[in-house]
């Protein structure tokens, strides 16, 4: 029983390249090199936070996120690092 409960915790955690244009999600983890989690988390993605995707480039990369009140474009290299919980 305890593991159905697990499963169904991982599978609403997905990478924040993942969101839609217009989802929120709050930040659960931030996993790459250390410099990659410093250089992050100096954006201001640290976890706990909220986030919304703002919009993709015509492309799809970069993306345009919201955090903390404010709009900040990251490559999606990046954003795969950051883990969310939708919301």
């Amino acid at each position: 029983m305890h593991s159905e409960l697990f499963t169904s915790t991982t599978a609403q955690t997905i990478r924040l390249d993942e969101l839609k244009p217009g989802e929120k999600g709050t930040i659960r983890q931030i996993k790459g090199t250390a410099g990659e989690e410093v250089h992050l988390m100096e954006l201001g993605l640290l976890p706990g936070t909220t986030v919304e995707l703002i919009k993709r480039a015509p492309m799809g990369d970069p993306i345009e996120i919201r955090v903390r009140n404010y709009h900040l474009s990251i490559r999606c290299a990046e954003a795969r690092s950051v883990l969310v919980e939708r919301i």
